[in-house]
C-alpha cells in the first residue's frame, strides 16, 4: 500500500497527488524527467485521496524531503509536537563546540549563500544552528549573507569559532536598478567597503528599509567578492512580484555589468530545488557564463537549517507580508528544499558537476577575513594639541584629586590613583575615560544632573574626574571588579542623566563626532511568549478576538505545561490540531529576532569611521542613529560603548532643588544637602518610604524596618541586600540576626575580618565575594573577577567546576576547613545570580538619602517634582497625592483658572492642617496639573496657560471657550474633568456647554465688556459615588472620598475588614479585605509568587499571593480593577501581609471606575 503525499503544481494552481514510491524514483533519476513522471503518475490513476490543506501544514517523506500542500483541512501526518522546552526563551541547543563531523564522506564544499533569522522575518534558523548543520555535513565553509545587514555576523563568528568552521563574512545586497548581487569581504580593507556601503543605503532609508543603487556598489566595490544568484526566484517571492510563466533568471545584461565591475571578482550561482526544468536551467546558466567568461558555482540559497523549519518560514512569510498563511500565493516558495543540505544530495542535485561544488571551495579561498581583526580605536580629539591621552588623564586626575581633597590627598588615595593609572595605561583606555569625562562635562556645563555608578564606581580616577560622586576612601573599591587585565574585556562605564534631559547629551555627541563617528548600540528585539502567539495566530487566519484573548493570557510563562494551560484559558484546546500546531510554532519563533531597535543609552564613537567598523542605520526617533550589533555583539568583540542612561529620580530631584529655591531661596545641590539627619532616618525606619528612590518597592519597605538604617553605609546594605543574588546566596537572615545581636559575629581569620567586618562577617557586595577568593584562597584580583563571571547567567558547568575546585583547594590550603569554603563558595554563586557592587550600591544610597531628605522636610516640593517626572516609580500619581496628603500637604484639584500643565506650588489657603511631624512645606499648598488628564495634550495646556497670562483669570465658560479657541472635544474632556469648579459650572452644566460646536466669532474676538451667558436647563446633580468615578476616569485619582468609603457597609456585610483595621487582628487569623488593586509585582527570586497591593479608604492592604493560589484565581488575580482578598494574617513586626487563599472580583461594585494598576516583573 502507498502513501501519499501532496505537493503543490503551480502552473495549475492546484494540488496534485504523487505516490511516494514515485518520489523517492525521482530523487534518483534527478529532475530531468520529473515533469514527465508527474504526469504519467496522474494519468495511471494513482489517487487515493485529495485533501486540500493550509500552506502551512507539512509533511515529509522518508528521504527527509518536506512537501507543503495547498490550504484547506488537515493532513493528520503532520502531528508531532516539538521538544519541550521553557516557553519563554528558545530552545537550549547542544553547544558546536561538541558539533563532529557526520558526513566522513563529504565533498569539498563551502556554502556561500545562506540567511540567518538576522534577515528579519526571512531567515527561519539561528546562526548557530546554520553553523552546526555546516559541521555536520562536512561544508569546509560558510558565508553568512543576510539581506542588507551585518546584524547577525557576530553571532555567527563567535558560533563558527567555537565549531572551527571558516566563517566567510558577507551581505546579500539588493540594488533598484541591478541585479540582486552577494558581496563577500576578502580582507579588512573589503569588510569596511561592504559596512560603508550598507551604511549609505540605510542611511538613505527609513528605519528597516535599505535603498542602494548599482552606483553606489560600484564606489565601493574594492576587494569585495561578487557572487551574483543566477535564480531570481527567491528576490521576486520576496516583493510579492513572483508570476508564473514570467522569467526567473538573471539576464545576460545584469550579469555583465557587474562581470565589468568586478572583473575576476565576479562570480556566478547556479541554485536549484527541484524544480521541474532543473536540469535545463542549469545547462543554459552554464552556457550563459561559458559566453561571457564569469566562472560558475553552485549555492543552495539556505533559508533554515532543516526542513522541520519549513512551516516557521511559511509563518514568518505571512507575518512579514501582513496576511494569513490562506491568503499567501507566490509569495511562498513552492517546496521546502531551502535547507542545508550534505553535499552528497548536492552533488545530485547540480547533475554530478563537482566542479561547481569544488569552485565554492576556490572562493572561500579568497576569503580571509575575519571579526577578529576589527581594532577599535577611541576618539582623541579630546586630547589638547601637544600633549598625549595619557599625560592629559594623569594631569586631569591629580587635579581632580586635589580638588577634591582640599585638605590633602589620603595615602590609600594616591596609592589607587597610581594603581589604576598604570593599569589604565596597560590596557591604552586613556581616551576612553577621557571621552566620558567630557560628556559629564558637557553635562553639568547645561546643568544636568548626572552620576556615573555600577562598576565604574569602583575607580578613583572616575571619582577624581567627577564622573562619578561616592569617595573611595568610604568604601572598599576593587578596581578590577570595573578593568581586568585576565578578563581582556573593555570597561563598561554607567552615568545617568535626568531622563528629561538625556537628550541633550545624545545630540552633543552626534555633533561633536559626526554621523559617521557616533552612533547608538542596537538592540534586538526577540519574540516573546505574547507577541509570538500574536503573530503566529494572526497567520494561522483566528480572528482578531481571538488573538487578543489568547495574547491576554501569556504573561508569566515560566514554565513549559503553561503554555498548553494558556492556550486553552485562550479559548483554543491544546491537544487539537490547531492548538498544537499554534504551541509549536510559537516555541520555535521563541527569542528569534524581530527587528533592531536602539539600546537606551548606550553609545559608541569612534577615532576612525565607525560605519567602517558596523554599518549605521536611522532609528525610529528622530536625529538618531544606531549600529547594527547590540551590546553583547560588542561585548563578543571587545569593542567599547559609553552608557548614556537616563533616570527618572534625577529629573525630579532636579526638580525639587528648582521648587525649594523658588519658595524658600536655598539653592540645594547633591554635595550640599544636610547629611546623616536623625528625622530622616526615623522615616525611613518606619518604612514611610512611597516616592523614595530604591527603597519603595514592597520587598524594600518589609527590609526596612528590621534592618534600621541609621547611618548612610546602613543604606549602601539596605539597596544591596535586597537582591537575587544575596538572597539566592542565603546572606539576609544571618546578616539581620547578627545585626540584631540574635547570632554571634565570628572570623575565622583576620584576613576574612578585613573584608566582612563592615557587614558583620557577611558578603554582602560583590567586591567582598572577590577579595574572599582573594585572601582566604590566593586569587589574583584578575581571577577573582573570572570567578564572578563565571557564575553569571551564562554559566558553563565545566568553568564552574574548575573554580569551585580551585577555591576550596585554596581555602583548604590556608587552614580554613571545608564547611567555610563551602559556605563560601555559595555565597559567590549567588552573585551570578544578580549581586550589587558595593560601589553601584553606594551611588544609588546617595540619591536614597536626597529623595528621603527632601520627602522628609518638602514633602509638597517632593509630590510636584514625582507627579511632574511621570512615568517613573512604582506608584502612581493618586498614590503619590495620597501620601502626601498624610504627611499634611494640602492638595488643590485641576482647575482651568489656576493649573499649568505641570503641577505647581501656591500659598496654602487651608491653615490648619496638621501632620505628626513638622516639615518646611506648611505654608504651601500642591496644585494639580493639567497633565494628569488622560488624553489631554501639553499643546492645550500652553494654549490655556497663555490665554490666562494675556487678559487674566477665565470668567466664564464662555470667556474660557472663546479666548482659548479649544474644540469641543477638549471642553468634553476638561468638563468631565470637573477643571471649571472656579467658574461655579459643575460637571453636567459644563459638560452641556460644551456639547454645541464652538464657532470663532471675529466680531467679538477683543470684547472685554460684561459677559453673560444664555441660561442652562437645570440639570440634576451626580451622586458622591459618580463623582468619584468621574474623577479616576479622567484623572486617575479623587481628592473627595476614596472610591472603596462607598463600598462600606456592602463590605462589612461580606465580612470584609479595613486595611486600617489589620493591625488590630492577631497573627495567623483568617481575614478578609478589599481595595483597588495598586500594584502586582513578581519578582524573579520569589519562586512564582506574587505581591499584590490593595487600597481602601483608610490605607494600603499587602496581599501574597503563592502560584497555586494565582493559578487557579488567575483570571480574577491578573484582571480585577476592585479585589476582595481572603486568607491569614502574617505580621513580621509593623509589616502585615495576607497569605492568600481565594480572591474574588467585585470590580462590578464600582461599575465604571477606570482605576489602574502597576505591574512589575
Amino acid at each position: 500500500m502507498f502513501l501519499d503525499v501532496y505537493r503543490p503544481f503551480r502552473a495549475a494552481n492546484q494540488l496534485l497527488p504523487v505516490n511516494l514510491s514515485a518520489v523517492l524514483a525521482h530523487r534518483q533519476r534527478g529532475s530531468a524527467d520529473h515533469a514527465a513522471h508527474v504526469k504519467r503518475s496522474h494519468k495511471a490513476g494513482r489517487v487515493l485521496r485529495s485533501v486540500k490543506m493550509y500552506r502551512s501544514n507539512g509533511v515529509r517523506d522518508k528521504s527527509g524531503r518536506f512537501w507543503t500542500p495547498r490550504q484547506g483541512k488537515v493532513n493528520q501526518l503532520n502531528l508531532q509536537l516539538m521538544p519541550e522546552q521553557p516557553p519563554n526563551q528558545r530552545a537550549v541547543r547542544p553547544s558546536v563546540q561538541n558539533v563532529v563531523a557526520a558526513d566522513d564522506a563529504a565533498l569539498p564544499y563551502a556554502e556561500l549563500h545562506c540567511r540567518t533569522n538576522f534577515s528579519f522575518l526571512e531567515g527561519a534558523s539561528h546562526a548557530d544552528e546554520l553553523v552546526a548543520a555546516a559541521k555536520v555535513h562536512g561544508y569546509q565553509a560558510i558565508a553568512v549573507t543576510d539581506r542588507n545587514t551585518l546584524s547577525g555576523v557576530v553571532r555567527a563568528h563567535v558560533a563558527a569559532k567555537e565549531a572551527g568552521l571558516k566563517l566567510i563574512i558577507g551581505a546579500e545586497i539588493v540594488p533598484e536598478d541591478a541585479a540582486t548581487v552577494l558581496l563577500l569581504a576578502t580582507d579588512r580593507t573589503a569588510y569596511g567597503q561592504l559596512s560603508q556601503l550598507i551604511t549609505v543605503g540605510r542611511r538613505r532609508a527609513t528605519k528597516g528599509e535599505c535603498r542602494l543603487k548599482l552606483a553606489d556598489i560600484v564606489e565601493h566595490h574594492h576587494g569585495l567578492l561578487c557572487c551574483v544568484p543566477l535564480s531570481t526566484e527567491s528576490q521576486l517571492r520576496y516583493t510579492g512580484s513572483y508570476q508564473p510563466g514570467l522569467s526567473t533568471e538573471v539576464t545576460e545584461e545584469a550579469l555583465t555589468r557587474y562581470q565589468q565591475v568586478f572583473g575576476d571578482r565576479c562570480y556566478a550561482l547556479a541554485e536549484l530545488h527541484h524544480g521541474p526544468n532543473d536540469l535545463t536551467r542549469l545547462n543554459r546558466w552554464i552556457g550563459l557564463c561559458q559566453k561571457i567568461g564569469v566562472a560558475i558555482a553552485a549555492a543552495n540559497d539556505v533559508h533554515y537549517h532543516n526542513t522541520d523549519r519549513r512551516p516557521v518560514h511559511d509563518v514568518l512569510t505571512a507575518i512579514r507580508c501582513n496576511k494569513n498563511l490562506q491568503m499567501l500565493g507566490h509569495e511562498l516558495h513552492p517546496n521546502g528544499e531551502r535547507y542545508m543540505k550534505s553535499t552528497h544530495d548536492l552533488l545530485r542535485l547540480f547533475d554530478n558537476r563537482t566542479e561547481l561544488l569544488e569552485r565554492t571551495i576556490e572562493i572561500a579561498d579568497r576569503c580571509h577575513f575575519s571579526l577578529d581583526e576589527l581594532r577599535y580605536e577611541y576618539p582623541e580629539e579630546l586630547v589638547p594639541e601637544g600633549t598625549t591621552p595619557r599625560q592629559y588623564l594623569i594631569d586631569l586626575t591629580w587635579r581632580g584629586a586635589r580638588i577634591r581633597y582640599p585638605e590633602g590627598v589620603p595615602d590609600k588615595v594616591k596609592d589607587l590613583i597610581q594603581h589604576e593609572l598604570q593599569l589604565i595605561s596597560e590596557m591604552n583606555y586613556e581616551a576612553y575615560f577621557l571621552t566620558v569625562y567630557d560628556i559629564v562635562r558637557f553635562a553639568r556645563s547645561r546643568e544636568i544632573l548626572c552620576q556615573g555608578r555600577g562598576s565604574a564606581a569602583n575607580s578613583v580616577v572616575c571619582f577624581c574626574l567627577g564622573v562619578t560622586s561616592v569617595d573611595p576612601n568610604r568604601i572598599d573599591v576593587l578596581f578590577e571588579r570595573f578593568i581586568s587585565k585576565e578578563r581582556d574585556e573593555a570597561p563598561d562605564i554607567d552615568v545617568d542623566f535626568e531622563h528629561e534631559r538625556r537628550e541633550e547629551v545624545l545630540q552633543y555627541l552626534y555633533k561633536r563626532y559626526g554621523r559617521d563617528r557616533a552612533a547608538m548600540t542596537g538592540v534586538v528585539i526577540t519574540y516573546r511568549p505574547r507577541s509570538a502567539v500574536r503573530d503566529v495566530a494572526k497567520a494561522l487566519a483566528l480572528s482578531n478576538d481571538c488573538v487578543d484573548k489568547l495574547a491576554s493570557q501569556l504573561e508569566h510563562v515560566d514554565q513549559p505545561e503553561q503554555m498548553a494551560e494558556r492556550v486553552r484559558a485562550g479559548g483554543i484546546d491544546p491537544t487539537s490540531l490547531l492548538g498544537r500546531r499554534l504551541i509549536k510554532l510559537v516555541k520555535t519563533l521563541l527569542g528569534f529576532p524581530r527587528h533592531l531597535s536602539q539600546h537606551v543609552g548606550g553609545m559608541v564613537m569612534s577615532q576612525g569611521l565607525l560605519s567602517q567598523l558596523v554599518p549605521i542605520e536611522n532609528a525610529a526617533m528622530l536625529n538618531r542613529t544606531v549600529i547594527q550589533w547590540d551590546k553583547n555583539d560588542l561585548d563578543a568583540l571587545g569593542l567599547l560603548k559609553v552608557d548614556c542612561l537616563s533616570l527618572g529620580m534625577l529629573s525630579a530631584i532636579r526638580r525639587c532643588f528648582d521648587f525649594v529655591k523658588q519658595q524658600h531661596g536655598h539653592q540645594l545641590t547633591l554635595a550640599n544637602v544636610p547629611a546623616e539627619d536623625p528625622a530622616v532616618y526615623d522615616m525611613i525606619c518606619a518604612a514611610d518610604t512611597v516616592g523614595v528612590f530604591q527603597i519603595e518597592s514592597r520587598a524594600q519597605m518589609s527590609m526596612l524596618p528590621r534592618l534600621r538604617p541609621r547611618t548612610f553605609y546602613d543604606l549602601v546594605i539596605e539597596v544591596a541586600i535586597v537582591r537575587p543574588g544575596p538572597i539566592q546566596g542565603d546572606m539576609v537572615h544571618p546578616y539581620l540576626r547578627r545585626r540584631s545581636g540574635e547570632e554571634a559575629v565570628e572570623y575565622p581569620s583576620k584576613e576574612v575580618r578585613s573584608v566582612l567586618h563592615k557587614t558583620l562577617g557577611v558578603p554582602i557586595f560583590q567586591e567582598q565575594a572577590m577579595r574572599l577568593a582573594i585572601v582566604a584562597a590566593g586569587f589574583t584580583p584578575g581571577e577573582a573577577d573570572q570567578l564572578r563571571r563565571a557564575m553569571g547567567k551564562w554559566r558553563k558547568s565545566g568553568v564552574i567546576e574548575q573554580f569551585h575546585r580551585k577555591l576550596v583547594q585554596g581555602m583548604l590550603a590556608n587552614g580554613y576547613d571545608g564547611e567555610f569554603a563551602e559556605r563560601v563558595f555559595k555565597q559567590i554563586s549567588g552573585f551570578g545570580e544578580y549581586g550589587f557592587p558595593e560601589s553601584h550600591a553606594a551611588s544609588f544610597a546617595l540619591l536614597v538619602y536626597v529623595s528621603a531628605w527632601l520627602k522628609r522636610y518638602h514633602p509638597a516640593v517632593f509630590c510636584a517634582a514625582l507627579i511632574n517626572s511621570q512615568p517613573m516609580g512604582f506608584y502612581a500619581p493618586a498614590q503619590l497625592v495620597r501620601d502626601a496628603r498624610e504627611h499634611g500637604v494640602d492638595v488643590s484639584p485641576v482647575d482651568v483658572n489656576f493649573s499649568n500643565w505641570d503641577c505647581t506650588l501656591e500659598a496654602n489657603t487651608n491653615p490648619g492642617v496638621t501632620t505628626s511631624s513638622k516639615h518646611n512645606d506648611e505654608q504651601v499648598s500642591l496644585r494639580l496639573g493639567l497633565r494628569l488628564l488622560r488624553g489631554f495634550s501639553q499643546e492645550h495646556a500652553i494654549s490655556i496657560e497663555t490665554a490666562r497670562a494675556a487678559t487674566g483669570p477665565f470668567r466664564s465658560f464662555d470667556d474660557f471657550s472663546r479666548r482659548t479657541q479649544l474644540g469641543r472635544t477638549t471642553l468634553q474632556l476638561l468638563s468631565r474633568a470637573d477643571a471649571f469648579a472656579s467658574l461655579d459650572v459643575n460637571r453636567r452644566d459644563a459638560l452641556w456647554k460644551s456639547m454645541p460646536v464652538q464657532q470663532d466669532m471675529p466680531l467679538f474676538k477683543d470684547f472685554s465688556g460684561p459677559v453673560v451667558d444664555e441660561a442652562d436647563p437645570h440639570l440634576p446633580q451626580m451622586t458622591g459615588q459618580e463623582d468619584v468615578v468621574q474623577d479616576y476616569t479622567t484623572a486617575g485619582l479623587s481628592l473627595k472620598k476614596h472610591p472603596v468609603s462607598f463600598l462600606r457597609e456592602q463590605l462589612t456585610q461580606l465580612r470584609a475588614i479595613s486595611a486600617a483595621e489589620l493591625a488590630e487582628h492577631t497573627p495567623d487569623r483568617r481575614v478578609k479585605v478589599a481595595g483597588l488593586v495598586l500594584m502586582r509585582q513578581r519578582p524573579q527570586t520569589a519562586n512564582g509568587i506574587t505581591f499584590m497591593t490593595l487600597e481602601d479608604e483608610t490605607g494600603i492592604a499587602n496581599l501574597v499571593v503563592y502560584p497555586n493560589v494565582w493559578t487557579r484565581f488567575r483570571a480574577t488575580a491578573r484582571f480585577a480593577s476592585v479585589l476582595m482578598a481572603s486568607g491569614r494574617l502574617q505580621r513580621e513586626g509593623d509589616i502585615i501581609h495576607i497569605v492568600c487563599d481565594r480572591l474574588d472580583d467585585v470590580s462590578e461594585m464600582l461599575d465604571k471606575l477606570d482605576s489602574r494598576a502597576r505591574n512589575f516583573r
